[in-house]
């Protein structure tokens, strides 16, 4: 499938047929080209060696699903503002996905998974570049994966859903929405965590955190706040491994 719709929202385009990491390459890519433009993608539907959060392996077969990395120029956007980077791209991914997948409950678990109907069917790793005013974000779409193909039982995906996921569109809702809150983000940070607070499944969910160095902290979430961080039980969590207990 070629992504014109896609294609014309985005700078400099790559669509390859496998490869490693989409993340890994696009930073290398952005580090020996200091003149990539924003917005710059590449794509695959067969990546081999992706990366989660926490450095969990990301897999999936061969047109199961669909890895976009997207190389986003930022230097408008305030420091005490680059938090929100990733959270924003949460936003707009699940936007465009709940635009496929009407009558789903499509959100964000945070604070960047994109869920529906509880199930996680994306997830976002941002990474930086040498370049403090560049970052590399990169999500894993699962489309066409099979409901008997799915890593763990709360994963989900178009395909399990007896949805045909319009990749195209969805590439170009994405980077669009993504252009959109980054603008956003450079001179109101209220409109991007007003976003990501309408869209956030967590807010209001009892949840377990595990945090680094292997604490817990379990509670009701209850927002999140104006560095982006989430609010349980009173305490503000800036990173952690969250679970919706109920």
């Amino acid at each position: 499938m070629e992504f014109e719709r896609a294609r014309g929202a985005a700078g400099q385009w790559w669509q390859v047929e496998a490869t490693g990491s989409t993340n890994a390459d696009l930073v290398a890519a952005a580090q020996s080209d200091a003149a990539l433009p924003h917005l710059s993608v590449l794509l695959t539907r067969d990546q081999r060696a992706g990366r989660g959060r926490l450095d969990r392996v990301w897999q999936a077969p061969p047109g199961a699903a669909l890895a976009v990395s997207v190389l986003v120029r930022v230097p408008e956007v305030p420091l005490t503002a680059r938090g929100w980077i990733p959270l924003a791209a949460g936003a707009a991914m699940a936007t465009a996905v709940q635009a496929q997948l009407p009558g789903h409950e499509t959100g964000l678990k945070w604070p960047n998974d994109v869920l529906v109907d509880g199930r996680k069917i994306c997830g976002i790793l941002a990474e930086g570049t040498a370049d403090l005013a560049s970052v590399v974000i990169g999500s894993g779409v699962n489309t066409a994966m099979r409901a008997e193909d799915l890593p763990v039982p709360t994963a989900t995906s178009f395909g399990a859903l007896g949805a045909v996921c319009d990749e195209d569109l969805l590439v170009a809702d994405y980077l669009a929405g993504l252009d959109r809150l980054l603008t956003a983000l450079a001179t109101d940070a209220d409109t991007v965590r007003d976003a990501v607070r309408a869209l956030c499944l967590t807010i209001g969910r009892e949840v377990t955190v595990s945090l680094p160095g292997g604490a817990a902290l379990r509670g009701v979430a209850v927002d999140v706040d104006a560095e982006g961080r989430l609010v349980v039980a009173g305490t503000a969590v800036s990173a952690g491994d969250v679970v919706h207990v109920r």
